[in-house]
């Protein structure tokens, strides 16, 4: 805060030093719980709730302490009628000297790459280090994370996997033409991804399509799916749906895989914008690895009660 927006809060509150203002707030929030605590236990789990573009997350730091997470902590939490709600969980826990991040669905399975929540976990911990880069340990990998200025966290989301067995599909097949109706790209992202190619993703019906894909055959560890509609060479138009999620407004991993499916098949280039229902990714093939940037947003923190705790496992 800048000593201009000091003296506009001061003036706010009539007069009164702004350390005064932050204490009578605290005093009146003690003063709440003390009166609610007699009744109820609050101290449970502390969690922060974070989205990219929409992509939303729940991030629970359990570094220095026992992993608290279970499958059915996971769905309880992404519940977003009983719960909190997520589209992903980020788990974030040391891993001898290396900062680790587990991704949790809400349907309690764990998935090995998320890329938007790899970007919020990257924002956090170069928040705390002060640094402008970090390494992130994840099912995936290591990724390397940086601060691109602007507000913008970008990371490397490795190499795409483009062989069958990795994806992995169930048996030998050419990746980039699949044997289905519509004839989509599979890519591996550390997370199989499944890209229809289409005229308009507004007509595309992707609460049929994206179960009906997500859960086909040809998929051993389901598939996240996407609707992609090329507007130019440096710009996808795409909707998603996440195995074990549902339709999301963003996914970094199927920005990535959509954008490479595009420059395999020659409509695109390597380096584009991902145009998603959330906003906007910019996402780039290179050399070293497929490179996403976004904004990433802290929306809040909490603490989960006892009672929720409880009544979760």
């Amino acid at each position: 805060m800048v000593k201009g927006e000091i003296g506009e809060i001061r003036d706010k509150y009539f007069g009164i030093p702004i350390v005064l203002v932050r204490w009578l707030a605290l005093v009146g929030i003690c003063a709440y719980r003390s009166g609610m605590t007699g009744q109820y236990k609050i101290g449970g789990l502390a969690f922060l709730k974070m989205h990219g573009l929409g992509n939303d997350f729940v991030v629970v730091d359990a570094r220095g302490r026992a992993n608290p997470m279970t499958p059915a902590l996971a769905r309880a939490i992404g519940d977003r009628h009983f719960g909190i709600g997520f589209d992903q969980l980020a788990l974030i826990r040391d891993e001898g000297d290396v900062v680790a991040v587990d991704y949790w669905n809400s349907d309690g399975s764990l998935s090995d790459a998320c890329g938007n929540a790899t970007r919020c976990v990257a924002r956090l911990i170069m928040a705390e280090t002060g640094a402008a880069a970090v390494t992130l340990r994840t099912g995936r990998g290591d990724l390397a994370c940086e601060d691109a200025g602007g507000g913008l966290i970008r990371v490397n989301m490795g190499q795409p996997y483009l062989e069958w067995h990795e994806v992995p599909l169930a048996r030998e097949m050419d990746t980039l033409v699949l044997p289905l109706e519509g004839a989509p790209s599979a890519t591996g992202m550390g997370n199989p991804h499944c890209s229809f190619f289409v005229e308009k993703v507004a007509t595309v019906d992707l609460d049929m399509l994206g179960p009906e894909t997500e859960h086909n055959p040809l998929f051993p560890e389901r598939t996240n799916v996407q609707a992609v509609e090329v507007m130019d060479r440096e710009n996808l138009r795409v909707r998603v749906w996440e195995r074990g999620v549902g339709h999301t407004l963003a996914s970094g991993s199927s920005a990535c895989a959509v954008a490479v499916a595009a420059a395999r098949r020659k409509v695109a280039d390597r380096k584009v914008t991902v145009h998603l229902d959330g906003g906007n990714l910019g996402i780039e093939w290179r050399e070293d690895g497929v490179w996403m940037t976004g904004q990433t947003m802290l929306v809040a923190e909490g603490v989960l009660s006892a009672e929720f705790m409880d009544t979760a496992k």
